[in-house]
């Protein structure tokens, strides 16, 4: 093994014909071990450490899941993607994987296990933003942003209240504790976040789920954290509908940035793929630009909920029949 060489894997996704799993190389990756404090001058050092990488550029990476192998190699920036079909069908719920960095004559320098959540064909799949819809985060306004970052840790982090209720009940709905619905959380905040968001959700009693994020930063860009990618965004977010064509989805987002125009554009090409769109009401000065929005949206037969407390979405969810009474 090469000790500086490490593999980061995030939670993959998919189903027999189409499974997805996405991570990193890294050259060079700080420690990050997270101490939950709440001493300004302790979580700005964590967060630079979460921003010192190196990633490793051109590697050859190797997957193993349930004894089939199958190839790829690392972007200019570390990042990798494999696409695979499984040999034998897969049933529903985690699956291990394992992934390999291999150097020269295929020698293994990094190893890293992962798992790959295939949801039940018949439930719903929740798409969700993170900023400003799941989490309070200030997105719109970089100083406030930063200052949540560097003044909270993923444990002190708030959620909006009841999110966690309404997010529990349709993991749940149709379904039970055994087949829990599939959530994705997407959002433009970069790979970097990614074991400070899921420790924030865990935290917090939210669903498990697949987190698709950003293009991964070096310290320099830090200030600039989720402040671009909307475009990519909207890109991760049409990937996860291609991945599962007879689901059934529900997006959330909110008003703060871009969400209503990103889940527009998907509702122009998937209607019949969407069951629901719920927009969390952060800018009171965009209400009527984002009910103009949502009226596009309701004409092509998908349902929406402009909401300003979850505590509203929840009982919309169970007037449409999402949740039960």
């Amino acid at each position: 093994m090469n000790k500086s060489t490490s593999v980061k894997v995030y939670h993959g996704y998919g189903h027999t014909h189409n499974l997805v799993l996405y991570g990193h190389v890294f050259d060079f990756k700080a420690k990050t071990r997270q101490v939950y404090s709440d001493n300004l001058f302790v979580n700005i050092v964590h967060l630079l450490r979460l921003f010192r990488v190196r990633p490793a550029p051109y590697v050859s990476v190797r997957l193993n899941f349930k004894g089939q192998v199958v190839h790829q190699k690392t972007a200019y920036d570390g990042f990798f993607k494999f696409e695979w079909e499984a040999i034998e069908n897969v049933p529903a719920g985690w699956h291990g994987v394992r992934v390999e960095a291999l150097g020269e004559d295929n020698a293994v320098l990094a190893v890293a296990e992962g798992k790959v959540y295939v949801p039940h064909i018949t439930q719903y799949a929740f798409i969700s933003d993170i900023d400003d819809t799941v989490m309070i985060s200030h997105s719109a306004r970089i100083g406030r942003r930063l200052r949540e970052l560097f003044i909270k840790n993923p444990r002190t982090r708030k959620t909006f209240l009841d999110t966690k209720k309404h997010y529990g009940l349709l993991a749940l709905s149709h379904t039970d504790t055994e087949q829990p619905n599939p959530f994705f959380y997407v959002s433009s905040s970069e790979w970097n976040l990614y074991d400070y968001l899921v420790e924030t959700f865990r935290f917090n009693g939210l669903p498990e789920g697949a987190f698709l994020l950003n293009q991964i930063k070096s310290w320099t860009g830090l200030l600039k954290t989720g402040k671009t990618g909307h475009e990519g965004k909207l890109l991760r977010v049409r990937r996860i509908l291609d991945v599962f064509p007879n689901q059934k989805f529900v997006f959330f987002g909110d008003n703060s940035q871009k969400d209503p125009f990103i889940y527009a554009t998907i509702a122009e090409k998937y209607p019949q793929n969407i069951e629901a769109v719920y927009i969390r009401n952060i800018r009171k000065s965009k209400t009527a630009a984002t009910l103009e929005i949502l009226a596009k949206i309701e004409a092509k037969g998908i349902k929406t909920c402009l909401f300003n407390h979850s505590k509203e979405a929840i009982a919309h969810s169970k007037k449409i029949g999402l949740i039960g009474f």
